[in-house]
């Protein structure tokens, strides 16, 4: 295969310190407990953060405001080199749902740790964007942006695994 070098684009200023999902050698392991992780999630979901983009680049985000929400892709740069080795994790640390592929799970854990989170565009200022709900950590290299488009990203009749249903019950019973 072709190796490829990337070159972040920005970096995440976020007031998240460390990740909600830890992984090592052996698997993934939430932080907290689930009720916990609940109110995390919803914290983050209203957090303000910042994408800063190179000024030498900031051309690059001209026509941006025109978007309601924005696509962020970044790097997990906190990932452990060995959990980048892991084949199947259990999905979000937890030990009841067996485990899975990796390219089937949202994981940090993975061959190449790139995350993708679509965010609501609060404003841009210069090379600066103001993102809310963006949840990555402080420093985080920024990969690239692209704008969300409803009728391009939007996917109509999708399905999901029944034991990721299972998750996202266990994350609206916490609430």
């Amino acid at each position: 295969m072709t190796e490829i070098i990337l070159k972040p684009v920005g970096v995440i200023r976020s007031d998240i310190k460390e990740p909600i999902l830890h992984s090592d050698k052996d698997g993934i392991t939430l932080k907290e407990k689930l009720k916990n992780v609940v109110a995390e999630r919803d914290k983050i979901r209203a957090m303000t953060s910042e994408i800063v983009i190179d000024p030498a680049s900031a051309e690059l985000l001209d026509g941006i405001e025109g978007y309601s929400h924005v696509l962020i892709l970044f790097w997990a740069h906190e990932t452990p080199e060995q959990s980048r080795k892991l084949t199947k994790v259990h999905p979000m640390g937890l030990k009841e749902i067996p485990k899975k592929g990796i390219f089937a799970t949202c994981s940090p854990a993975r061959p190449n740790p790139v995350l993708v989170t679509a965010v609501k565009l609060l404003e841009r200022k210069d090379n600066v964007l103001k993102v809310q709900g963006l949840e990555a950590i402080d420093g985080s290299p920024v990969i690239d942006i692209k704008p969300y488009v409803q009728s391009y990203h939007g996917v109509q009749n999708s399905t999901t695994p029944e034991w990721m249903e299972k998750i996202h019950a266990m994350f609206e019973d916490k609430q």
